[in-house]
């Protein structure tokens, strides 16, 4: 499995901790505290998610960011952000608990897409925090929105997550879940699978995992994979909301996250 480099703002002007494994992060106070998301982003949502990621201060730590390997100097980078920032949910626990009515997935965060001048291109997380909406990470690439996409073609209408114990991507609609790249396709084959039978693949594999488990209580780092799975690709099982992806508000770390980029390590 190739990486899919992620970092938090203030940690790109300390560019060596971007060669740190994938569980570490820098003791550095998190400036805002995770919250729960909203069930469904509404167009308060998004506007507040596309202020965040426009502010003068985020656009220069773009800058940094896209100049992290020398391919653009910071000041040639110029970064934009194109198009509205979109919903990107994940795979609820509550769902995987067999909870009455639970939607399979839960929204984490909101994807804003950042291009600089060279080309390279980055996803802007922008989460609710107890301060208001705040960018709390930056990662690579350009899975959310492309996902986003192949999901609206393939099953108009549904809801597109991601499983991210196994960094896997499907869309959800009626009674069906179908995979929408390699990790799901292994995980429900190709043709898909129904509500119910995903529901009982994921107990399984995530059901003593979850929030308030021996497991969790553990403080138990790593994320579940099943087994076979490449090691160190991972985080907590359940964040609390999506400020507990990165270090929020833009803290003092950087982390990386898995990435899928063709051929696989």
């Amino acid at each position: 499995m190739t990486l899919r480099a992620s970092a938090a703002a203030a940690a790109l002007a300390a560019t060596a901790l971007l060669g740190l494994a994938p569980q570490a992060a820098a003791a550095a106070p998190v400036a805002a505290a995770p919250e729960p998301q909203p069930r469904a982003a509404t167009a308060e949502n998004r506007a507040a998610a596309a202020q965040a990621a426009t502010a003068p201060d985020t656009l220069a730590t773009l800058s940094r960011f896209f100049a992290r390997e020398g391919k653009v100097s910071p000041a040639a980078a110029q970064p934009r952000i194109e198009g509205e920032a979109i919903p990107v949910h994940h795979l609820s626990p509550d769902f995987v608990a067999g909870k009455a009515g639970a939607p399979v997935a839960r929204l984490e965060f909101l994807a804003s897409r950042a291009v600089s001048s060279d080309g390279q291109q980055a996803a802007l997380w922008t989460a609710r925090t107890e301060t208001g909406w705040q960018v709390v990470n930056i990662a690579t690439g350009d899975d959310e929105f492309r996902y986003a996409q192949l999901g609206a073609a393939k099953l108009p209408g549904g809801t597109v997550f991601r499983e991210p114990q196994i960094d896997a991507w499907y869309v959800a609609g009626g009674s069906r879940v179908l995979p929408l790249e390699e990790d799901a396709v292994r995980a429900v084959g190709a043709g898909g699978t129904t509500l119910g039978a995903y529901r009982a693949r994921v107990a399984t594999a995530y059901g003593d995992k979850l929030p308030g488990s021996p497991y969790a209580e553990r403080g138990a780092a790593g994320g579940y994979a099943e087994s076979g799975a490449a090691a160190g690709g991972a985080g907590v099982p359940w964040a609390a909301g999506a400020g507990a992806l990165a270090l929020g508000a833009l803290g003092a770390a950087a982390v990386r996250r898995s990435r899928r980029a063709g051929a696989r390590a």
